[in-house]
């Protein structure tokens, strides 16, 4: 076996694209949710070889299932990590812009200097299209002569590129944009927790809405939808089933008189789909 992927879960599907850049033949394991809490310098010492890359997911996103605890977790990983020579990757598409004053959650827990890669997105809070690496330059030139992702993808646009370098801009100029957002995630789980939704473990200001059924997501969705709430409808393979869910979104700008309407339009569509 020349390399070894070992993700849990969820992990599985937000890093689906990674197994096309780690060789073959590839081990996928399914059970290590757990197990990577509690037993990850096992797991690393079991893997033939000496090269090893750790991949997590800083959490808060609509598959997230640990929630703050994913967030609390990284420095004891990364310590492992460290011990065993494994490099260490965060996927951070739901913790830049919010998280450590915006800068992301290795910033948040003071490890950014620690961290070998971290990535993210700038289709969420930097309101664009496309997404980044971050990392050692020679890493970096590896990555960018080797990625099927990247070597296949077309260039982002000038203004693709001009409105995620202005949304950076604006965060550094105004951070007071991101103590709001955060202030606007924890009013709306509080309201929706309120009505009686689940909302899993939510932790940054998106929200999810689980629902737990592909048609009754659908059924909510254009419902809310028809009364001026937009949202996104995520089932599976997304999702697992069962936990077939509306993701519900917040930016800075948003207003305490909108989000109130956005908990009575939800509250109502809840009650009237036996949700809440």
């Amino acid at each position: 076996m020349d390399d070894l992927a070992q993700l849990d879960e969820p992990e599985l599907r937000d890093h689906a694209a990674a197994l096309g850049e780690v060789g073959e033949p590839f081990e996928v394991r399914e059970d290590l949710a757990q197990q990577a809490l509690t037993n990850l310098g096992g797991l690393l010492a079991g893997v033939p070889g000496t090269d090893r890359l750790e991949v997590r997911d800083s959490g808060g996103g609509e598959t997230d299932t640990h929630g703050p605890a994913r967030l609390l977790e990284s420095e004891a990983l990364l310590d492992v990590s460290e011990e065993f020579g494994a490099r260490f990757m965060v996927d951070d598409a739901h913790g830049i812009g919010v998280t450590g004053r915006g800068r992301g959650t290795a910033a948040h827990y003071g490890l950014t200097d620690r961290v070998d890669l971290i990535m993210s997105t700038f289709s969420k809070s930097l309101a664009s299209l496309g997404g980044f690496v971050a990392g050692e330059e020679d890493v970096i030139g590896y990555i960018k002569h080797h990625a099927r992702a990247l070597i296949f993808s077309a260039s982002p646009t000038p203004a693709s590129t001009a409105s995620a370098l202005a949304a950076l801009r604006i965060m550094e100029a105004e951070p007071e944009r991101v103590d709001r957002v955060i202030a606007h995630g924890e009013y709306m789980r509080a309201g929706l927790r309120a009505l009686g939704f689940n909302i899993g473990n939510s932790v940054t200001p998106i929200v999810p809405i689980v629902v737990g059924d592909d048609q009754a997501t659908f059924a909510a969705w254009r419902m809310l939808f028809d009364s001026g709430v937009f949202v996104n409808p995520v089932i599976s393979p997304a999702v697992s089933p069962g936990r077939q869910l509306l993701r519900t979104s917040y930016m800075s700008t948003h207003t305490t008189e909108q989000l109130d309407r956005v908990l009575d339009i939800v509250g109502q569509v809840g009650r009237r789909l036996g949700l809440i």
